[in-house]
């Protein structure tokens, strides 16, 4: 089985900086894709930044500039780096990835998600 967990989220004043971790574990052949989502209260779940299987990256035009996105295949992790943070940017963060569990055989996963609240 394979698991997926973020850790790094918290209490920032606005302005501040976070750096969201994300790992996969278990068995696992490859990781194709790895990205982040967010939901805030009573808003429908979005897009926040993604790194494709060919390496490109996407971001939501609402954290351009702002957040930076990262991953090391090696230990099956993925990064967000959030720097100028917004109240805006207060939701519940998850991590999604696009795993390869044996060749041929893919499947996604979901993290069960960290809070980050940013205050002004």
């Amino acid at each position: 089985q394979v698991q997926v967990l973020e850790s790094g989220g918290g209490l920032v004043q606005a302005g501040g900086s976070l750096r969201l971790s994300c790992a996969a574990s278990g068995s696992m052949f490859s990781i194709n894709a790895m990205g982040w989502y967010r939901q805030a209260p009573g808003k429908q779940r979005e897009l926040v930044a993604y790194s494709n299987s060919d390496g490109s990256t996407r971001y939501a035009d609402s954290v351009k500039g702002r957040f930076t996105i990262s991953r090391d295949d090696a230990k099956h992790a993925v990064y967000l780096q959030m720097n100028s943070l917004k109240s805006e940017d207060t939701a519940v963060y998850n991590c999604h990835g696009v795993v390869q569990v044996v060749p041929g055989v893919v499947r996604d996963y979901w993290g069960q998600g960290t809070q980050v609240t940013v205050s002004s």
